[in-house]
């Protein structure tokens, strides 16, 4: 009978532990019935709501929600088994952020929202640059966007054109620059950055002034001359003093 009673033991604790794995892998999250993790695309603006359910659980469950890497504030009555957080307003600063709602006793129970929040360009920069002519300018148009708009530079109102030796483009996801080597005065004008995207356009002026060349004053020359013009007087001094005491 010992030996009965030492085999069904482990039987037991095989179904218990089967049971439990049953319950863990039935519990679920779904945030605006989504079971899995997905995007949401959003405009500026309106506001958002993220809604958490919990399923298939036999006890109340509180939840947690994370912004990024950072733990929301909930209000007490908002955590167990349904939490709504709420993103109001909408701004370019939510873009590509990562919403989580987790289970807080177990967080690798989870579901992620990542906001495509969508806006026109925006475009940013230094609006009057000064450049001493043959020197190197530099016109940095600042853009953000998303969908990301493609770019294009005028001067003067007219299409640029570049001359492969003295321009050069430099572009990422949110810089577009011109680079002017050597200015000339024939540089001089409005430079327009231009930059469209499905969900409109955006422009900026930039004003290049090119200023006459400053003549370089020679200062080491300057002093050089000066130190051996002193010498010349002090040594031509020592070689007559005799003649200059006399004459004194």
């Amino acid at each position: 009978m010992a030996q009965r009673r030492s085999l069904a033991a482990p039987y037991g604790a095989v179904l218990a532990i089967s049971f439990l794995a049953c319950v863990a892998t039935g519990l679920e999250l779904s945030v605006n019935n989504h079971a899995a993790d997905f995007t949401l695309t959003a405009e500026l603006g309106p506001a958002i709501s993220l809604s958490c359910l919990v399923h298939n659980s036999s006890q109340d469950e509180e939840l947690l929600w994370y912004r990024g890497e950072g733990q929301v504030g909930l209000n007490d009555g908002n955590k167990v088994n349904i939490s709504n957080i709420c993103i109001s307003p909408v701004n370019e600063s939510d873009n590509g952020v990562t919403f989580t709602c987790r289970l807080a006793r177990d967080k690798s129970v989870q579901v992620s929202v990542i906001l495509d929040v969508q806006f026109p360009p925006r475009l940013s920069g230094e609006e009057t640059l000064h450049v001493e002519e043959e020197k190197d300018a530099t016109l940095t148009c600042n853009s953000k966007s998303n969908p990301q708009g493609q770019s294009t530079w005028y001067k003067d109102n007219h299409s640029l054109t570049l001359q492969q030796s003295r321009h050069e483009l430099y572009q990422t996801s949110e810089i577009f620059q011109l680079s002017i080597k050597k200015v000339q005065k024939s540089d001089n004008g409005t430079y327009t950055c231009v930059v469209d995207s499905p969900l409109g356009k955006g422009t900026r002026d930039f004003h290049l002034i090119v200023e006459d060349k400053k003549t370089v004053f020679p200062t080491e020359a300057v002093i050089a001359a000066v130190v051996v013009i002193a010498l010349t007087i002090f040594f031509g001094i020592v070689a007559r003093r005799d003649k200059i005491f006399k004459v004194w």
